[in-house]
């Protein structure tokens, strides 16, 4: 056998590749994860405060970074259609996680039990009889760590639920960066406006001047994450289905190859040199925090 194999090279390497794979596979395989389940049924995560309504046409619930954005999310909320689930910082990158593994993260785990479906590959059929909210918001501060949570969780929903993205069950919410508050002038009573970005607010100031605001009467305030809102300023910028703004995440099947290849030079481990080239290439383009 050693005779032939040092006769045959090639054959060999693929003899080796076999037993490789077949070993990993077995590994694999005896290091898989399931849900934790009592008497035969998953168990809801702790942290989660989940709504009362039963109409799952109107439930929703809120991935929210850290515990405090989360305490505050949970005063705000309608208790009746709105549940909270709380994220310990950042959530694992899952672009390369096998989906046996996932739920050794205990985020993931997490969010897979409250939302109630399993992980799945884009061909399967997954089973959305069980999907507890119709919606998945994903809220995060508006800022580059939240900015990271938001892409973290969406390469979590793109790679092992891309059936909820497809069935339009994914939105991100989008929370002001900026508080604008307007003393009261003559008959009119004290005002607030809320800008998402820069450009917003510059809108804003620009609007008050136009209505004869004397520059610098008004207060602009930042706010430097969701924890630091008030419920009542929480509820009313980023949860009130009739004020806030939040997108849906959509992706079109025949866009589906080109994002995948976007997700895997931001998100796959053997991309620096790609990822590196890439902010090269745009890195004028970004607008920096000082």
């Amino acid at each position: 056998m050693e005779v032939w194999l040092n006769h045959n090279v090639e054959h060999g390497k693929k003899i080796a590749e076999l037993v490789i794979r077949q070993a990993l596979s077995r590994m694999k395989s005896a290091q898989k994860v399931e849900k934790k389940k009592g008497s035969g049924v998953a168990v809801l995560p702790g942290k989660l405060t989940d709504c009362e309504a039963d109409d799952i046409a109107r439930r929703e619930v809120f991935l929210v970074e850290g515990d405090s954005a989360g305490g505050s999310a949970k005063l705000a909320r309608d208790k009746q259609y709105q549940a909270i689930l709380p994220l310990r910082g950042k959530v694992l990158n899952t672009f390369e996680v096998d989906r046996d593994r996932l739920f050794a993260n205990n985020e993931i785990h997490d969010i897979a039990v409250a939302v109630g479906v399993d992980p799945h590959g884009p061909d399967d059929e997954p089973d959305l009889s069980a999907l507890r909210y119709s919606r998945i918001i994903i809220m995060s501060d508006a800022d580059v760590d939240g900015s990271h949570i938001k892409v973290l969780l969406l390469t979590l929903f793109f790679r092992h639920f891309p059936k909820l993205i497809e069935h339009g069950h994914v939105c991100v919410a989008s929370p002001p960066l900026y508080r604008v508050d307007v003393p009261p002038q003559g008959k009119r009573p004290a005002r607030k406006f809320y800008a998402l970005d820069d450009a917003e607010l510059a809108a804003v100031e620009d609007r008050l001047l136009k209505e004869g605001v004397k520059p610098g009467a008004w207060a602009v305030g930042r706010f430097k994450g969701l924890g630091e809102m008030n419920p009542e300023q929480l509820w009313d910028t980023t949860m009130n289905p009739d004020t806030r703004r939040v997108l849906p995440v959509r992706v079109e099947r025949q866009e589906t190859p080109e994002a995948m290849q976007v997700f895997a030079k931001l998100m796959g481990k053997g991309e620096a040199a790609s990822r590196r080239e890439w902010m090269e290439q745009h890195g004028k383009d970004v607008e920096v925090d000082v």
